[in-house]
């Protein structure tokens, strides 16, 4: 496991960053990987020398090789796990292969080795990119903060080493070192990686600001409020780590059954062993007898009666953009009856555009448009960028601004030559202007031309094209209405739901990242499987605490991504439907291949212990019934299996 990437003591950057940045585990980096690829590689190297007729000292090493790398571990696990009284099925798998080698079927004996390496190994490193990026999020919050003394002198201190009622500087640029409260300035601050609202929000005298969220143009003079130990950022690190802990996992069937299974199936052996040689019966023949039993009663065809359906269905769901991180995770897809969406970056682009401008006489939407464009082209604000697009793409050309300035938190005013004369346009909050504004959903941008209103542009984040079809079909699909769970506005979030569909009652606005994991418990308390769609740093500890959690792929911060069981790779929002249906497909072929494997199972293991069940036939049945679930579960790569 490699350590995290130091925290950086992090100056200006032009907008915050949806993604965190600690260092990744290397696969090759984990011992399970580098045992497992070793069981693998020496399996394929030994295999196409037996299949040749080779002698068996050329490909006996070769496979000796596999079940060393690829057992020990899992055999020593089992072995310690026997010391307490408890039998997994790793420990059977490892008996089953030795048993299987034991009377010549060496290569069936390696196969299951190397599967099993294989799985834990993928396994070892989903956890360790999970852990990596959780401590990776603490790079957003600074190592270091300004500090002023009591005589108004700075100091450079540790962000570890803040106290309550510390009174800190925040420059343009910086990111703030600590949760805090504004004693002094004005400014836009970035709080996207919190409460994943798209546009910064002013902040004055009186107002909160949290660690790790970025500052604009103003100087800002905040007194911490909280101990960096319980900052917002902490408290996300915190809920992820104990979520990752603490919820429950979703086992495949065979694994709910497997300490059952594996005792019966020990205890069977045992008695087909002993019970003859006490009657009597050659040492060879008893041996000879319970070995057939082990190979034709162990749960190889039960194993691969789950995972080609379920595997075969994750690599259908990849071709089309969604990404499952695992057999468990694509059967607990199946069982989801209510989905949550977070809003920006989600549901919406997470980019602000402007979607109306309403002039007042005598101008024109495209005066105002242009003169508004004219005075934002100098501003860094998003909102300032996204006027001078809608300028652009509607081909306005803009005026020479003279006297720019930028009121952080209130807006910007310059001076322009219009009709060959000089006049000063200020564009801004409606509420710094004294003008009233109104209750059109979005963000609204008053402009005044000499100290009198020309009119008015609103921005809101832009709908993503597929979301109100992808509402529709998840309601059809799982029977509940979708949930919105959004850490913006009440208004911005009422007015995103009315688009998609979503009821009023089934919105809840302005959640920090710990309330929306709370809403997440709150649904899975009441007997709900939870799956929740989200893509900031902010969504993190919801996803973990959600039975399932997508992210989005292509905006999606590193958290998100690796704190998700699954992603939507093209952000494609209507796979998902299909990729629910997908799992519930693959559920039932699933139950289809366990009773074709018990049957199997049972028709052999009776036949062995009612009569005599020569072993090249046990070993046929056996592995034809292990061939037969295979291909069944192979039926789901079709493309008719995502389309119908």
């Amino acid at each position: 496991m490699s350590a995290s990437a130091p925290a950086e003591a992090v100056a200006a950057a032009p907008a915050a960053p949806r993604a965190t940045h600690g260092a990744r585990t290397p696969l090759l980096a984990l011992p399970e990987a580098r045992w497992a690829a070793a069981a693998t590689v020496a399996f394929l190297l030994a295999l196409p020398l037996q299949l040749l007729g080779t002698t068996a000292w050329l490909w006996g090493p070769l496979y000796a090789v596999a079940y060393v790398a690829g057992g020990w571990e899992p055999g020593l696990e089992g072995l310690k796990a026997l010391r307490e009284k408890t039998l997994d099925v790793d420990l059977l798998m490892v008996v089953a292969a030795l048993g299987a080698a034991a009377i010549g079927q060496v290569m069936d004996g390696a196969l299951l080795v190397v599967i099993f390496a294989t799985s834990g190994a993928l396994e070892a490193l989903a956890t360790a990119r999970t852990e990596d990026s959780v401590r990776g999020l603490l790079d957003l919050a600074p190592a270091t903060a300004t500090r002023l003394t009591s005589d108004g002198t700075e100091e450079t201190v540790p962000a570890s080493e803040l106290a309550i009622d510390d009174v800190l500087l925040i420059r343009p640029g910086e990111r703030v070192g600590a949760d805090a409260r504004v004693v002094d300035g004005a400014s836009d601050v970035d709080e996207a990686t919190i409460t994943g609202e798209p546009l910064p929000v002013p902040r004055t005298v009186g107002d909160e600001v949290f660690a790790g969220t970025l500052n604009g143009t103003g100087a800002l003079r905040v007194r911490v409020v909280r101990d960096p130990s319980d900052t917002v950022i902490a408290r996300i690190v915190a809920l992820v780590e104990e979520a990752t802990r603490t919820k429950a996992p979703t086992q495949l069937f065979i694994e709910r059954v497997e300490q059952r299974y594996a005792l019966g199936m020990v205890a069977a052996t045992l008695a087909v062993f002993l019970i003859p040689l006490a009657f009597g019966d050659a040492l060879t023949d008893a041996l000879l007898r319970a070995m057939t039993f082990m190979i034709v009663a162990s749960p190889c065809a039960v194993v691969l009666a789950t995972m080609p359906p379920l595997l075969s269905a994750i690599a259908n769901a990849g071709r089309h953009g969604v990404l499952i991180k695992s057999a468990v995770v694509m059967e607990r897809i199946g069982r989801t009856d209510t989905v949550a969406f977070d809003k920006t970056g989600t549901l919406t682009e997470g980019v602000p555009q402007v979607t109306e401008v309403r002039p007042e006489p005598p101008y024109t939407e495209a005066e105002l448009l242009t003169l508004t464009a004219s005075v934002e082209q100098h501003s860094e604000h998003p909102v300032g960028r996204a006027i001078v697009t809608a300028a652009h793409d509607r081909g306005l050309p803009l005026h020479p601004v003279e006297a720019f300035e930028s009121a952080p938190g209130k807006g910007v005013s310059g001076k322009v030559e219009r009709a060959n004369a000089p006049i000063t346009i200020a564009a801004g909050s409606p509420h710094h202007f004294g003008v009233e504004a109104t209750t059109t959903p979005g963000t609204e941008v008053a402009v005044l031309v000499d100290g009198t209103l020309a009119g008015r542009l609103t921005l809101t984040d832009t709908l993503r094209p597929t979301a109100p079809e992808a509402i529709r079909a998840l309601a059809t699909r799982t029977g509940t209405a979708p949930l919105l769970l959004t850490g913006d506005h009440e208004h911005a979030a009422a007015a995103v739901a009315q688009q998609v569909g979503i009821a009023p009652g089934d919105v809840r606005a302005g959640l920090l990242p710990d309330g929306k994991a709370h809403a997440v418990r709150e649904l899975a308390d009441a007997g709900r499987t939870v799956l929740l769609v989200g893509d900031g740093v902010n969504d993190a500890p919801a996803l973990a605490a959600a039975h399932t959690g997508v992210a989005m792929g292509r905006g999606g911060s590193d958290l998100a991504l690796e704190t998700a069981d699954a992603v939507l790779v093209r952000d494609e929002l209507g796979a998902l439907e299909r990729t629910v249906a997908l799992s519930r497909r693959a559920r039932r072929l699933v139950v289809q291949n366990l009773v074709i494997a018990g049957v199997f199972i049972a028709g052999l293991v009776i036949w062995d212990l009612a009569g005599h069940l020569p072993l090249p036939l046990g070993v046929a049945g056996h592995e034809g019934s292990t061939v037969l679930v295979g291909l069944n579960g192979l039926r789901l790569l079709r493309e008719r299996a995502w389309t119908r």
